[in-house]
């Protein structure tokens, strides 16, 4: 069983901890004063190369952290997309059923006053110009979906302006 305790630190096996062993909340411990100067010991002593080295390493994982991000943007973006042409087309597909239903009755229901062929003709034309003001009202939504991944790009923009002046 692992415990979230540090391993250079000693705890007692069963978690019990006596009320008078315990240290107070701003002391330090032992482990904690041996390694303060141990750390300003390697940082002395890291070389110029294991620097760029590590800056190198950052660099790597930082750019790996932005595509990750691209990368969940990309997929939100693509699944709200999805979503709303699955509901389109399902709304498409019913409304087709009614269309043709209702062209029928208004067929059927004009070819009582003139010739059926006028009637059939007039209410194409009708649905027609219901189809164009459809497909343009559609298209404008259409265009409102962001395919740039806006926070990726911030986030590259802010990188490169920190590279460019990393002290401010």
């Amino acid at each position: 069983m692992t415990t979230p305790y540090p391993a250079d630190r000693a705890y007692p096996a069963d978690g019990a901890y006596p009320a008078d062993a315990a240290y107070p909340a701003d002391a330090a411990y032992p482990a904690d004063r041996a390694t303060s100067g141990d750390r300003a010991d390697e940082v002395a002593e890291t070389s110029v190369g294991e620097l760029i080295g590590n800056i190198s390493n950052d660099l790597s994982q930082l750019f790996r952290q932005e595509v990750e991000l691209a990368k969940a943007e990309l997929k939100q973006e693509a699944s709200k997309a999805g979503k709303a042409a699955g509901l389109l087309g399902g709304a498409g597909f019913a409304a087709y059923l009614a269309v043709v239903l209702l062209s029928f009755a208004v067929v059927f229901a004009l070819s009582n006053v003139m010739d059926p062929a006028w009637a059939a003709l007039i209410v194409a034309v009708i649905w027609a110009i219901i189809g164009a003001v459809l497909y343009m009202n559609g298209r404008k939504k259409l265009q409102t979906v962001d395919p740039v991944p806006r926070r990726t790009v911030d986030t590259i923009k802010e990188d490169a302006q920190w590279l460019k002046n990393p002290t401010g």
